[in-house]
């Protein structure tokens, strides 16, 4: 989550980060109370938030107290982990709540709600002025991945007929508006006609209407749109805000820039994570270990299944094995590049999605650029690897070298197949790529690997 409002900044540093830290912690000791309100009155929300991390339980508690006596706690949870909020806000009372909800922005106080218990985020609704509570209602019936739960509904826009001095105006008196980046227009039915922006106003005669100036191509999305897309739509267009309208054209909000930011982030991570067979939970690192544990645990079933099912292939050609010992030593690199090959691959076509350089009706091309790609690595490398096993370093047969070689290559041609079909099949069924360069494709690709190395070592030693 992150609120519009403009609040010059210099980052803090790390060094100076941990003298902030440290201070903080030396006065909340004193129970210093008014020197930690101007502390926190000199310090970014931003900033609070980065500490607030580090600090423990009983620290937060005194220290959010004081928070709440200032204008800045709304910025401050809007700059806040989920987690967190949670563990703040859940010794205050209905009342407190909603007092803290006045002051953040109408879609960071849906997002805070819905980290409620159900009993407890419809007693905060009920104590919030009845246009503020319908307002939170429609935005978290949305799902939180969607434009619609991402959006304000604290939108300025304007008539076609209002003339540009009178728009001014209506600018400079809106002190609620949601950043102001484009003045929006729409008809009598309060359907999204045009966009104008701030430069052709000012620029414009007092006495013409914002119909003769406004761009009537106005890109826009729904409420239903993914999160995902809406960052996208915004990239695309080098955008500052893109409005959420709905079926019949009404204007329901607008999806900021600072919202897209947070949602790229959002996106980015939990592909990390998935990508890295840990679960999707973007807050893990402020989880404890038992959390830790459960969450990571049955992600990695699908590496022992792998490894399960490895050792049975290895069992089937034991015999072979047992011939030929010098086999064994070449196992790892076999799975280990196999493996390789197939995450990057998977990787460039997940970002390649996420970017949008590649899209379903290109498919074609790209499995066969990839396989292209496995062929040529595989023959490199399997020429490589073939003529060190032919060397007299290892004791071996001579055949060893060629059975190496073609295994490296098939498993290579193998892995850039999968790693690339994979997240193909599962955009296909709406299912988030990033999964496929998790441990199920890995561990796939390690156990098919193994399988076309000794089946390609039993037909070619079958005679020794």
């Amino acid at each position: 989550m992150a609120v519009s409002r403009t609040v010059s900044r210099i980052p803090m540093l790390h060094t100076e980060a941990a003298v902030m830290l440290d201070t903080f912690r030396r006065l909340n000791r004193r129970h210093a109370k008014a020197n930690l309100l101007k502390l926190i009155n000199k310090t970014h929300p931003a900033d609070l938030a980065l500490l607030f991390r580090q600090f423990t339980d009983r620290e937060r508690t005194p220290i959010f107290s004081l928070l709440r006596q200032t204008d800045r706690v709304g910025e401050f949870l809007s700059e806040l982990d989920s987690s967190i909020i949670e563990t703040l806000l859940e010794p205050l009372d209905a009342t407190e709540v909603a007092q803290l909800l006045e002051e953040v922005g109408s879609d960071d106080a849906a997002d805070i709600l819905n980290l409620l218990p159900e009993e407890k985020a419809s007693a905060v609704l009920e104590t919030l002025k009845k246009e503020e509570s319908e307002e939170l209602e429609e935005l978290m019936a949305y799902p939180e991945d969607t434009a619609g739960g991402i959006m304000s509904v604290d939108v300025f826009s304007l008539p076609e007929s209002t003339q540009a001095s009178e728009a001014i105006k209506s600018i400079q008196s809106s002190e609620e508006a949601e950043m102001v980046f484009y003045l929006y227009v729409t008809d009598e039915a309060k359907r999204l006609t045009g966009v104008v922006s701030l430069r052709d106003l000012v620029t414009a005669s007092p006495l013409t209407e914002l119909r003769s100036i406004m761009v009537e191509d106005v890109v826009s999305v729904t409420p239903e749109t993914d999160q995902e897309e809406v960052a996208r739509q915004v990239s695309r267009y080098n955008l500052l805000a893109i409005p959420v309208i709905d079926s019949d054209g009404v204007l329901l909000g607008i999806v900021t820039v600072d919202d897209v930011v947070d949602v790229i982030r959002e996106e980015a991570t939990e592909d990390f994570l998935q990508m890295a067979g840990i679960g999707r939970d973007r807050e893990i690192l402020m989880k404890s270990t038992f959390e830790n544990v459960k969450l990571r645990l049955p992600w990695l079933f699908a590496s022992w299944l792998g490894g399960t099912f490895a050792i049975y292939i290895i069992g089937l050609f034991e015999t072979v094995l047992q011939s030929i010992i010098a086999l064994a030593a070449f196992i790892p690199v076999i799975v280990g590049m196999g493996g390789n090959v197939g995450t990057q691959s998977s990787t460039i076509i997940i970002r390649g999605f996420a970017t949008g350089r590649v899209q379903l009706m290109q498919v074609g091309k790209v499995i066969w650029k990839e396989i292209r790609v496995g062929l040529l690595l595989g023959t490199f490398y399997g020429i490589l690897l073939g003529a060190v096993a032919s060397t007299k370093l290892i004791d071996a047969p001579p055949r060893l070298g060629l059975v190496v070689g073609l295994a490296i290559c098939a498993s290579m041609v193998l892995a850039t197949s999968i790693g690339t079909l994979v997240p193909i099949l599962l955009r296909k069924i709406d299912v988030d790529p990033a999964i496929a360069s998790g441990p199920f494709v890995t561990t796939s690709i390690d156990v098919l690997g193994i399988l076309v190395y000794f089946l390609i070592a039993a037909s070619l030693f079958s005679g020794i």
